[in-house]
């Protein structure tokens, strides 16, 4: 462990949040979301010298994604994930002085067996940290006046052995020192379950006409990506005719594109994922396209995910868990079954993406090959300080590419108040454009520029206007 990592008490939790209104719906495996809450934490630390430090966080409230229950409405998910975060609220104030990390190892096993107890799945309970620890390193990177790349080059946080398996003896100091973060980031589409494909798709009645691409094709000619995250639905004649479609709008790209494949737990078992690889294979409209495929997201239901070697689909293309990664340990146990890789997400913890990439370090390390791996995906993150905080998380793991669709199926800043607007867009403008009569995310040939995320704190020089927001009643 770092042995300049202070020791911090955190003596205060705000949790507030406001609603989020889509311009198109995003269906993404068993829903179509059109709006959901995005929650904001501020959290306030005392340091060992008796000086304080506010920090924050934001983090859309997804439904449908950390527990797929189809029992349960929208709502009763939001109130799953505000739940979660007034549990963590109460078991950081009571863990008294301890490092970031230290703060964390004492209250993510109890956070789980709370969430246990109030019928919380662990990656429902695991919102709750992820959050409050993003607002905890943005108050210590405040409070010592580092930005959160300096932060974790230097074990600020005091990374190391904790509550995860495994990693004994290994160098945290010296794997967080070694980190390079990159200056941009590809940003890679998503293409939903619902989204147009052709502008012939979209239905002259539906239109939006506001400027901004309202179809694949649009999207390709507009933002210039050349990074591309499809989902599948589990039907293996339909999704064959949609990934065509797809393939005959990415063909028109001038030079190489790359492609995911994200299963959403659609598929009941690896069979019928082997039977989709093999349908694609044989399809020769596809040929370009299925060259093109980096790796196969979570395809196979987290029930059945972790029942059976998935060795045989992932000698085909690498598979990675993402719902299934619901603790510290879940990618342990995935690997021993054949999967490849894991995917980071800021709503699933900070801390639990550093401890699996230096489990694929040093798994990479003792085969001898490049082989484990993670992916940096989306939760339709939002414009503003959810935005870059996840882009700095993206960075720090080294991935070079990274899902965005918020900016694609959200109408930018336009639910902001205008002070907040002019907060960020002026104290971030490489990351952000007015067009269209509104502040938004910038892309360039496809591309983010980071470099204003290198400030004191956690990526952001900017506040949300709290005065703004709702207070959370959990």
């Amino acid at each position: 462990m770092a042995t300049l990592a202070p020791k911090i008490e955190v003596t205060e939790v705000e949790l507030y949040e406001r609603d989020v209104v889509l311009r198109l719906p995003f269906r993404f495996g068993i829903v179509t979301l059109t709006e959901a809450p995005q929650a904001f934490v501020r959290a306030r630390i005392k340091s060992q010298d008796g000086s304080e430090s506010w920090g924050m966080s934001a983090e859309l409230l997804a439904p449908k994604w950390f527990d797929k229950n189809p029992a349960l409405s929208n709502e009763q998910n939001f109130d799953q994930l505000r739940q979660a975060l007034d549990i963590a609220r109460g078991h950081y104030l009571a863990a008294g002085a301890e490092t970031a990390f230290g703060l964390f190892s004492a209250v993510y096993p109890e956070q789980l067996k709370a969430g246990a107890g109030a019928g919380l799945n662990s990656l429902v309970a695991g919102y709750g940290p992820a959050l409050i620890d993003r607002a905890i390193l943005d108050a210590l990177c405040r409070s010592t006046g580092v930005s959160i790349f300096t932060a974790v080059r230097e074990n600020l946080p005091g990374l190391g052995p904790g509550p995860q398996e495994g990693l004994e003896g290994f160098d945290y100091d010296g794997f967080l020192a070694g980190i390079k973060p990159a200056g941009r980031l590809h940003a890679r589409h998503t293409v939903g379950l619902v989204d147009d494909i052709a502008m012939a798709d979209r239905d002259p009645t539906d239109r939006l006409d506001d400027g901004l691409p309202e179809t694949l094709e649009e999207a390709v000619a507009h933002f210039g990506q050349r990074y591309f995250k499809l989902k599948v639905g589990g039907d293996l004649s339909v999704d064959l005719e949609r990934l065509t479609a797809i393939a005959a709008v990415l063909d028109t790209i001038d030079g190489p594109y790359y492609v995911t494949l994200d299963g959403n737990e659609q598929y009941a078992d690896v069979d019928g994922v082997l039977a989709l690889w093999q349908a694609l294979a044989a399809t020769p409209a596809l040929a370009r396209l299925v060259s093109s495929i980096l790796f196969i997201e979570q395809p196979i239901g987290r029930a059945a995910a972790l029942q059976r070697d998935v060795g045989a689909l992932d000698s085909q293309r690498p598979v990675i868990i993402d719902e299934s990664d619901a603790d510290l340990d879940a990618f342990v146990r995935a690997c021993e079954l054949g999967y490849s890789g894991v995917s980071s997400k800021s709503c699933k913890g900070i801390y639990k993406s550093f401890i699996n990439l230096a489990r694929c370090r040093v798994w990479n390390a003792e085969a001898g090959r490049e082989r484990h791996f993670m992916s940096a995906e989306d939760l339709s993150v939002q414009v503003g300080l959810a935005l870059q905080q996840d882009l700095a998380l993206a960075s720090l793991l080294g991935v070079g590419h990274v899902e965005r669709n918020g900016h694609y199926y959200v109408d930018g800043m336009a639910g902001l108040p205008a002070g907040e607007q002019r907060a960020f867009s002026s104290a971030h403008p490489d990351l952000y454009e007015f067009s269209q009569g509104q502040w938004r995310l910038r892309l360039d040939g496809g591309e983010m520029a980071l470099d204003s995320l290198d400030c004191p704190g956690f990526a952001s020089a900017a506040e949300p206007d709290w005065s703004a927001l709702k207070e959370i009643k959990a």
